[in-house]
């Protein structure tokens, strides 16, 4: 039994629901998301919440449950709340800033990189006070949009191993690498 799929999403006051030939819209106060779900999996609604159903305990059906849950989920998420993305841009000279919409980013390249935003997707710049180094976060209701978007600006410049320069994830960890051994007996 899916775990994930059993459980019941809250349907928040102000979020509207509707489908139609396995397309699934979601308005909110944020903005409206649509997706085609599988048709398998039955999508209903009682007392204020979301309830996904499947018709038999296949393998198929068992598989796609809880990402069929997961989905909406993250659409009614989406369209409340929001999904914003935190980056960090580090190293010597390395810069962000933003042009109209677009995002200008310096790294280290000969020329500078423009990153123009995905439908739905909104860039602030800003400098972390303590590590003195720009930060990037963007933000979106859709969140499949937001990853991919997170992981374009990422792919500009990727973190290297050995001192930790490039583009990435706030939080995130990067395992480091030793750097040249001289020769000790010259």
């Amino acid at each position: 039994m899916s775990r994930i799929g059993q459980l019941p999403i809250p349907l928040p006051s102000g979020v509207q629901i509707s489908q139609d030939d396995g397309t699934l819209t979601v308005k909110g106060p944020k903005g409206t998301l649509s997706r085609t779900l599988p048709g398998a999996i039955a999508i209903k609604v009682e007392d204020k919440q979301i309830v996904c159903e499947r018709p038999s305990n296949s393998k198929e059906h068992r598989s796609l449950h809880g990402l069929t849950r997961t989905l909406v989920s993250n659409m009614v998420i989406g369209v409340t709340q929001g999904y914003e993305k935190k980056m960090q841009v580090q190293g010597v000279g390395y810069r962000a800033e933003l042009q109209g919409k677009n995002l200008n980013l310096q790294v280290g390249l000969s020329h500078p990189v423009l990153v123009e935003p995905m439908e739905g997707v909104e860039f602030e710049v800003g400098m972390d006070t303590n590590t003195r180094m720009p930060f990037i976060i963007a933000r979106c209701i859709d969140k499949e949009v937001l990853g991919q978007q997170a992981a374009n600006i990422r792919k500009v410049r990727p973190p290297e191993p050995y001192k930790g320069k490039g583009i990435r994830y706030y939080g995130e960890v990067i395992r480091r690498k030793a750097g040249k051994s001289g020769k000790a007996g010259k």
